[in-house]
C-alpha cells in the first residue's frame, strides 16, 4: 500500500482542526448564540469563577459559568428589598419601597413584548450559594454613559446614538426606575448601547417621571406601544410584577402614547417618529 504523501497529512490534520475548534469554543462571542441559547446557558451553565463586582449597591456578583463548551461571565443580583419607609441620605423618604432582582427579570420580558428586547442583556432567575437573583449575560462593553460624558467622548454616528437614546428614555419613562442614571447605560466597542439594573423600577406612581424625554420614538416601538396588552403583560411578568404595578404601567403607557400623538398633531409625523 503506498504511503500518504506529506501534503495529504497536512490536508487531513486542517480538516480535523475545522472539526474540532467549533466544537471547544472558549468564548460565546466566537460563536453568537440565539437569545434562547443564552437563556439555557446561564440557567444550566456550571459557575467556575465569581468575584464581587464592587459597585452599586445590589450587592452584585460577577460570575463565570462554562458547560464545557463555552465559558462567558454573568451579573448575578440578589438583592429583594421591601422596606414600608425608607429614607435616603439625601433626605428623600420613598414609601412602600422595593429594590428587587425581580424587576431586572419583568423588564426583560417587558422588553421582548416591546421588540426592544436588543436593548438589554438577556436575564433570566437562577439560584446560587443559596440565594436567588436574576443573572445577565456579561456585555462586551468599553464605557459607560458616565465616563463617557465625563470624558466628553462624542459618539461617531450622531443619529445612530440618538436614536438608541430616544428608545432608552421611551422605556424608562414606561418603567419609572427611581435609580436610573449614567452608570447603567453601556457602550460597546461599536457604539452598541444597552440598558441594564431596574431593580428600582415599576413604582405605582401614575404620571410619567420625566416628560421631557420624550421628544422622539421609534415607529415600531410606537406601534408596539399602542397595542400593549396588560393581560399579555401580567402573564408574561408572572411572578415578578403584581397587579398594581401591571396597571401602573398601564397608566404610563397611555401617558406615553398620548404625549406623542400630542407631538405628531403639532409637529408631523416624520418629525417625531423615525
Amino acid at each position: 500500500m503506498p504511503q500518504p504523501s506529506r501534503f495529504s497529512i497536512r490536508l487531513l490534520v486542517l480538516a480535523l482542526a475545522c472539526i474540532i475548534v467549533p466544537l471547544t469554543a472558549s468564548s460565546a462571542d466566537d460563536a453568537p448564540l440565539t437569545k434562547e441559547q443564552i437563556k439555557a446557558f446561564l440557567q444550566t451553565a456550571k459557575v467556575i469563577g465569581q468575584k464581587n463586582a464592587n459597585k452599586g449597591v445590589t450587592h452584585t456578583w460577577r460570575l463565570t459559568l462554562s458547560d464545557g463548551t463555552i465559558t462567558h461571565d454573568a451579573s448575578f443580583q440578589p438583592i429583594d428589598e421591601h422596606t414600608a419607609e425608607k429614607k435616603f441620605e439625601s433626605g428623600k423618604v420613598e414609601f412602600a419601597f422595593v429594590d428587587s432582582y425581580k424587576y431586572n427579570i419583568a423588564a426583560y420580558r417587558l422588553s421582548e413584548i416591546l421588540g426592544v428586547d436588543y436593548m438589554l442583556p438577556v436575564y433570566v432567575e437562577r439560584k446560587w450559594q443559596g440565594m436567588t437573583g436574576s443573572l445577565s449575560w456579561w456585555l462586551p462593553v468599553k464605557m459607560d454613559e458616565a465616563e463617557r460624558m465625563e470624558k466628553n467622548i462624542a459618539a461617531p454616528d450622531t443619529d445612530k446614538w440618538n436614536n438608541q437614546m430616544y428608545r432608552i428614555r421611551v422605556f424608562d419613562e414606561l418603567l419609572y426606575d427611581t435609580d436610573a442614571n449614567l452608570t447603567n447605560v453601556l457602550i460597546g466597542e461599536d457604539w452598541t448601547v444597552w440598558r441594564i439594573d431596574f431593580t428600582r423600577a415599576f413604582r405605582i406612581n401614575k404620571n410619567l417621571h420625566d416628560p421631557k424625554n420624550l421628544v422622539k420614538c421609534d415607529r415600531q416601538l410606537f406601534e408596539k406601544l399602542k397595542t400593549l396588552n396588560a393581560d399579555e403583560v401580567e402573564e408574561k411578568t408572572k411572578g415578578y410584577l403584581n397587579k398594581q404595578e401591571v396597571n401602573s404601567m398601564m397608566a404610563r403607557r397611555d401617558k406615553i402614547v398620548a404625549t406623542f400623538q400630542n407631538l405628531i398633531a403639532e409637529k408631523g409625523e416624520n418629525q417625531v417618529l423615525y
